[in-house]
C-alpha cells in the first residue's frame, strides 16, 4: 500500500519553518538536476512505525525544494529487516530510497541495487566511524547511515542492583537469587549467545564467498578454549537467579516484578522505564566468570541504513531526498519522536541523546561489540547448542562434543 504525500497549505509552512533549522545538512542545491516544469516521482520504502516521522522529513524536502521540480514522493511501510527480498522481486521498480539492516548490505552491492555514494567524505566526516563502516564495502560508501542503535546492553532495576553489581554477572545472578528474582538473557538467540564468546579470542564470521562462515567456537588449544566458555555458560544457566527468555518474556517479567535485569534493546526501553519508574537504569553489558578470569561481555551491534536504488529514474535527487532523511537535524527528529540512536556525531553527542539511559549505555557498550557479519547456517546450531545445555544435556553427549557438532553445523557449506 502506498501513501502519496502532498502539502496543505498549513503543513506547507510548517516545513518550511522546520527546514530553516536543518543547519547541519549538507548544502545540496549545487548543480540542480532538474528544471520546476519537471515531474519527480519517487518512491520511499521505511518502517511501518516510522509513517508519521516520515511524513514529516518528506514535507520538509518538497519544501526545501519547492520550485526546482513537481514532486509526487509516495511512502509504502517496508520492514528493514526484509527490505532486501522485497528489493530483489523486481529491483528495476523497487523503491527509490530506501531503509534497511546493515547485514543486508553485501547482498545489494553483489546485486547491483546500490552504487557508490556521490561525495563520501562528508558522510565519513559527520558520522560515527562504526555507522561508516557499516555502510561501506571494501572502504566504499553504498548507504548512508541512519541509526546506530541495533545492538544490546543491559537494562537493571536500581531498586535492587547497584552500580557497581551490574559490573559483575556473578554478582548479579546471586543478588538476583537471594532475592527470588532473575537476571534475564535469551540463550535461544545466536545473537545474544555471541555476548558470551565475542571476547575470549574465539572467533566467527563471514567467508569471503559472502556465505558460508568460519568459526573457532570449538577451540581446544589456546588462553581460553570452547569447553571454558560452555562450562561458564553452563554454570549460569543452573544459577537459581538466572532466566532465559525472548522478548516478550523479558517485558512481561519487567512488568510483574520477576526480572530486575536483563540483557536487550533500545526498542523496549519505553516499556522497562515505565515498568520500573524511578529504579530504571541501563549499563554496558557486564563481566562473568570463564576460566579462572573476568571476561567482559561482547555484543554485535547494527546500523539502519538509507540506500539509492541504482535503477531509480530519479537518481539525483533519490540521493537528495535520501541524504535529507538521514541528516543531523531529521536523525535528531527521529530519536525524539521514535527514540532511535542517531549514527551522526553531533547528534548522537546531543544532550538529549546523551541522557537517554539506553542510548548512553549502547554507546559504552560499542567499545566491545562488533557487526553483525554471519551466513545463515549460524543460528540454528547455536539454538540447538544452548537448548542442550538449559537442558542439563539430555542427549548425554560431552561439552565439547556439542561444541563440535555446533561448530559443524556453523560452518556447513
Amino acid at each position: 500500500m502506498k501513501r502519496t504525500f502532498q502539502l496543505s497549505s498549513a503543513a506547507l509552512l510548517l516545513a518550511v519553518s522546520l527546514s530553516g533549522c536543518q543547519k547541519n545538512i549538507p548544502d545540496l542545491n549545487e548543480n540542480e538536476p532538474a528544471a520546476a516544469s519537471e515531474t519527480v516521482t519517487l518512491t520511499v520504502w521505511g518502517a511501518a512505525e516510522d509513517e508519521e516521522l516520515l511524513r514529516q522529513i518528506i514535507d520538509g524536502f518538497q519544501a526545501a525544494y519547492r520550485g526546482q521540480a513537481d514532486f509526487q514522493i509516495a511512502y509504502s511501510p517496508q520492514s528493514e529487516s526484509s527490505c532486501t527480498d522485497a528489493l530483489m522481486a523486481d529491483l528495476e521498480h523497487g523503491a527509490d530510497v530506501f531503509a534497511f539492516a546493515d547485514d543486508q548490505l553485501n547482498t545489494l552491492v553483489a546485486s547491483g541495487a546500490l552504487e557508490p555514494l556521490t561525495d563520501p567524505e562528508s558522510v565519513q566526516r559527520s558520522e560515527l566511524p562504526g555507522a561508516v563502516l557499516a555502510a561501506s564495502v571494501n572502504d566504499t560508501l553504498y548507504a548512508l547511515p541512519l541509526t546506530a542503535d541495533n545492538g544490546y546492553f543491559l537494562y537493571y532495576d536500581q531498586s535492587y542492583l547497584s552500580e557497581t553489581d551490574v559490573t559483575s554477572l556473578d554478582r548479579m545472578l546471586d543478588v538476583a537469587a537471594a532475592n527470588d528474582k532473575k537476571i534475564s538473557i535469551d540463550l535461544s538467540s545466536g545473537w545474544y549467545v555471541y555476548a558470551f564468546f565475542g571476547n575470549t579470542g574465539l572467533t566467527v564470521g563471514l567467508n569471503d564467498d559472502g556465505l558460508t562462515n568460519y568459526c573457532t567456537w570449538n577451540a581446544t588449544d589456546g588462553e581460553i578454549k570452547g569447553i571454558d566458555v560452555a562450562r561458564a555458560m553452563q554454570t549460569i544457566v543452573r544459577h537459581p537467579g538466572f532466566i532465559s527468555t525472548d522478548d516478550a518474556g523479558f517485558l512481561e517479567g519487567v512488568r510483574d516484578g520477576t526480572i530486575i535485569a536483563g540483557v536487550s534493546g533500545v526498542w523496549n526501553a519505553m516499556a522497562v522505564e515505565e515498568a520500573w519508574g524511578r529504579g530504571y537504569a541501563a549499563s554496558k553489558l557486564p563481566s562473568y566468570t570463564c576460566a579462572g578470569k573476568q571476561i567482559q561481555m561482547a555484543s554485535f551491534s547494527g546500523y539502519k541504513l538509507v540506500g539509492v536504488n541504482a535503477y531509480s529514474a530519479h537518481r539525483e535527487w533519490a540521493e537528495k531526498l535520501a541524504r535529507w532523511i538521514a541528516s543531523e537535524e531529521n536523525q535528531k527528529l527521529r530519536f525524539h519522536l521514535r527514540g532511535q540512536g542517531p549514527s551522526n556525531i553531533q547528534a548522537a553527542a546531543s544532550e538529549e541523546v546523551q541522557a537517554s539511559p539506553a542510548i548512553a549505555a549502547l554507546l559504552e557498550q560499542a567499545e566491545f561489540s562488533c557487526l553483525q557479519r554471519i551466513g545463515g547456517n549460524f543460528w540454528s546450531p547455536v539454538t540447538a547448542f544452548t537448548a542442550e545445555l538449559a537442558a542439563k544435556d539430555p542427549s548425554g553427549k560431552s561439552l565439547q562434543e556439542l561444541l563440535d557438532t555446533m561448530v559443524e553445523g556453523i560452518v556447513a557449506p
